[in-house]
Formats: C-alpha cells, structure tokens, sequence
C-alpha cells in the first residue's frame, strides 16, 4: 500500500490536496526559507518544494510518496516573502496595489524506494485591486496577511485582493491541484474524485487552464542523484 504524505504546515493545502479523496498523512518539514545569492523566484521556490520533501524522508516508510511545496510572491524581479511584522506588511500590500504580479508554486513529489523525483511549477499572474490604505490597516489587523507570502490571502472575502483571475486559483493559494494530479500519474497513483471540479466548487471559480495542465505532460522526472 501507497502511503502518500504531504510535507507541509499549510492547514491551505491539506484542504486541497483532500480533494483528491486520497489516504495520507501530514508531516510537517521544517527547511530554511532565505533565497539563496542570485537565486531566481523560480529556482527559489523549485529548490525549496524539492527540499521539504527530501527532508521528511528518513520519518516515512520505503512505500512512501512525499509531496512538497513552496509558494512565494513576485513582483519584476523582487521576491516577496511573509512580512516580518505590520509595519512590512503595510510596506508589502502598498507595493502591490493597483497593478500585476506573479506568484509561483513549486511542487516536487518524490518516492522513497527507487528516489524518483517529479516536480513542477505553477506561474500565476495576479491582478491586485486598489484598496485603500484603510482597507490594508483594517487587513493587517486581522493578522491573515504574517503567515502569507506577499501579506495576502487569495481567498480572504473581507479585503479581497484582487481585482479577477486568469489561471490557477489553487496555486495562489498553495498547492495547484491540476498540477499534482498531473505530476502523481508518473507514479501511477490516480485521484478517487474529479479534482477539477471539486476544486473550482470548493473556492468557487470558474478554472480556464485546467485541461491544459492535464493534457499536457511538462512535469521533470528525475532521480534525487540527478539533482
């Protein structure tokens, strides 16, 4: 038996990866999170996603499929992590008011007995609306925006970020569902819901990249000695 565990802390993505109605189990792996010198956002978060699952391996049995990932916020060039405190988040929210960024989430799934590693990587753009700055203080003060890369939750129905949405909601949020499904058929292992449709229910959007995601196969497939 497939014993699928998901290395993360995110009460998000366990909410999403139970839609595909699989057995697993939640183990949290603790990685250092600082960008490397020179490192792109999309090293960045690839490295990290292969890191939180490889550093869970030795807890888990051979049968295992460990997935991982990482999710941060970009705007041009800059890599915008969880504020520090309020003062940053304030500082975060103000720059990305009113105009467009990206947001990446890398996955990386990896199986304990042969080391297979697929992984992936979801790239989002996101409108920003132009809130106020009474709507940021008001935001900040319900605390949502220090444990969120970029200071904001997709999903938050009082401050509500954005303004609209072409792309992978899911992966805002964490973990792009279409991609996992797509990434765990390179081990054989299939989902026991249709995930598209219980994703777009469950946080309410209509999905315009679903079937290209699963039609196409862009996953890396790689040996850990490889990487």
């Amino acid at each position: 038996m497939i014993d699928l565990i998901l290395a993360s802390a995110s009460p998000r993505r366990r909410q999403l990866f139970a839609l595909g109605n699989w057995n697993f189990e939640v183990i949290v792996s603790a990685v250092d999170e600082t960008p490397l010198e020179n490192e792109s956002a999309r090293e960045y978060v690839s490295r990290l996603a292969k890191d939180k699952a490889l550093a869970i391996r030795s807890k888990v049995k051979k049968e295992a499929v460990i997935i991982g990932s990482d999710t941060t916020v970009v705007d041009g060039q800059e890599i915008l992590g969880k504020p520090i405190d309020e003062s940053d988040a304030e500082r975060i929210l103000k720059q990305l008011r009113g105009k467009n960024h990206q947001v990446l989430t890398g996955i990386a799934i990896y199986r304990v007995s042969d080391e297979k590693l697929v992984t992936d990587l979801c790239i989002t753009n996101v409108p920003m609306r132009n809130y106020s700055d009474a709507e940021i203080l008001a935001y900040i003060q319900t605390g949502d925006p220090m444990d969120k890369a970029g200071a904001y939750a997709i999903q938050h129905a009082e401050f509500n970020p954005i303004q609209s949405l072409s792309g992978c909601y899911a992966g805002v949020m964490g973990l792009p569902m279409c991609h996992i499904v797509r990434g765990l058929r390179e081990f054989d292992i299939f989902p026991n819901a249709n995930v598209p449709v219980s994703c777009q229910s469950l946080l309410n959007y209509d999905c315009d990249v679903t079937k290209e995601i699963l039609n196409n196969k862009t996953s890396e497939v790689l040996k850990t000695s490889e990487v």
